[in-house]
């Protein structure tokens, strides 16, 4: 994958931070299915409703959820394009079939 095309590696870290974390994990993959409130993610999960929030909290500071509120409930997607950088750098992983050798060896 070229460098220019690349995502920085703090921005790449931080996706792979997000998604690192099974219980996190678990509500982005429910996220892509459908719009969800905190307390299907508490049925689906069988996560305290504290817990879903904290984690709901880290994704919409990311950017990688948006919720809208409606009367006393908020609704949760995934932002377009998320973890777009992540996937790509998976794709460019999986797409590798062997580096060459571009450096000399190490003078002892």
């Amino acid at each position: 994958m070229p460098s220019a095309v690349r995502p920085p590696t703090a921005e790449l870290a931080a996706e792979f931070a997000l998604l690192s974390d099974p219980l996190r994990l678990q509500i982005v993959l429910a996220l892509t299915e459908e719009q969800l409130c905190t307390c299907h993610l508490v049925d689906l999960t069988g996560a305290k409703q504290t817990t879903i929030s904290h984690h709901l909290r880290q994704l919409r500071d990311a950017g990688m959820v948006v919720g809208e509120a409606e009367g006393r409930f908020t609704w949760y997607r995934l932002t377009s394009g998320a973890f777009a950088a992540t996937l790509g750098a998976l794709v460019g992983l999986a797409a590798v079939e062997g580096a060459p050798r571009l450096r000399p060896a190490c003078a002892d």
